[in-house]
């Protein structure tokens, strides 16, 4: 069995798939570096990350997949599961066994590979749309808005353009606690943004609650005013919990402000 070891960074994997092609190899799997390596491994192979021979790959899958299947090979990737670097490069080293020009194996799901992939990235198109929905903001004394989420798959960059249409006119962050990075927006640009000294966060990571001498007076009657409201709105004799964690997932509902 032949194992290829990289970053799991997508420059990575895509340096892999040049790797495989330079060397004419045709590795059994893919997994990050320093993880416990499979029985019956033969031998390994340490990928060497490099920007130059991952921009060769993808300027190649350009010509060979559609607008569609790129965007879906980015959005798998953004999920971050471990199973899917075997699957993605197996689909990326495919890609380059067909004509140039020719999209069939894109639209192949009965290939396991591309099965997987876009099963995966579905999931993530999926999260994409729940944070949309589920993300709730609290505005700061200074004007800013403040939104905490902790998505399962790194979703955050796909929500961004969105945020940026929808409040053009009103800076905000939106922060994801899991992976400690976000975005922010001040009306004119999106800058991404991490904090050295978490200490001194002028919010909660647990429950995304901004500090009482940072968060708008205003916001506060606000916060009051909408569970008071979603009590209201609430007919008991038609409650159905099932169908409420269907539409509303129980992982959501720390951050939002009438689950509170």
């Amino acid at each position: 069995m032949l194992v290829y070891a990289f970053d799991r960074t997508f420059d990575g994997l895509l340096s892999a798939v040049f790797d495989a092609y330079s060397l004419r190899q045709h590795p059994d799997m893919l997994m990050g570096e320093g993880e416990p390596l499979p029985l019956f491994c033969e031998e390994v192979h340490e990928v060497t990350t490099a920007d130059d021979r991952a921009a060769r790959v993808w300027a190649g899958l350009e010509k060979r997949l559609s607008k569609q299947a790129l965007r879906m090979l980015m959005v798998s990737y953004l999920s971050e599961l471990p199973e899917l670097d075997t699957p993605l490069f197996q689909y990326i080293y495919k890609v380059f066994q067909q004509p140039e020009g020719r999209t069939s194996l894109e639209r192949n799901f009965s290939d396991a590979d591309v099965l997987a992939v876009t099963n995966i990235g579905r999931k993530v198109i999926h999260e994409q749309h729940r944070m949309l929905q589920f993300l709730r903001f609290q505005k700061a004394k200074d004007g800013t808005y403040l939104g905490v989420v902790s998505p399962d798959h790194n979703v955050l960059p796909l929500t961004v353009a969105h945020f940026k249409d929808r409040f053009r006119d009103q800076p905000w962050l939106i922060y994801d606690a899991k992976r400690r990075y976000g975005f922010y927006y001040d009306c004119q640009e999106v800058i991404r943004i991490t904090f050295q000294h978490e200490e001194s966060l002028p919010f909660d990571l647990d429950s995304g609650q901004l500090n009482d001498e940072v968060i708008s007076k205003d916001d506060k009657l606000f916060q009051d005013m909408w569970r008071t409201y979603f009590k209201a709105i609430c007919i008991r004799e038609r409650m159905n919990p099932r169908k409420q964690l269907s539409d509303m997932p129980r992982r959501y509902w720390k951050y939002m402000t009438e689950k509170q």
